[in-house]
């Protein structure tokens, strides 16, 4: 239990921060959840479109500290590829 001020007001932040952390990662996830729902539909045109919908929320969630740089690449390199896939 945060006994000083300071510590107090550092778990209010955090929680502050949680939020909007939590937010951010749910509005990317459904993002990405677009492009595999038109990737397992087979429509190319809209699994890319949805791609360069993902890209930026993506690499903002890097720069906002959501997720790891290389995370980021790995998952729009797999999304990629499986659009490339698609006849």
């Amino acid at each position: 239990m945060a006994n000083t001020a300071q510590s107090k007001k550092r778990a209010r932040q955090n929680e502050r921060r949680a939020a909007v952390n939590k937010s951010r990662r749910s509005r990317i996830r459904t993002f990405l959840r677009r492009v595999e729902e038109a990737i397992s539909n087979g429509d190319k045109s809209a699994a890319s479109a949805a791609l360069t919908a993902v890209q930026p929320e993506l690499m903002r969630g890097v720069s906002k500290g959501i997720f790891h740089k290389n995370t980021a690449a790995r998952k729009m390199s797999r999304l990629s590829a499986k659009i490339k896939k698609i006849a």
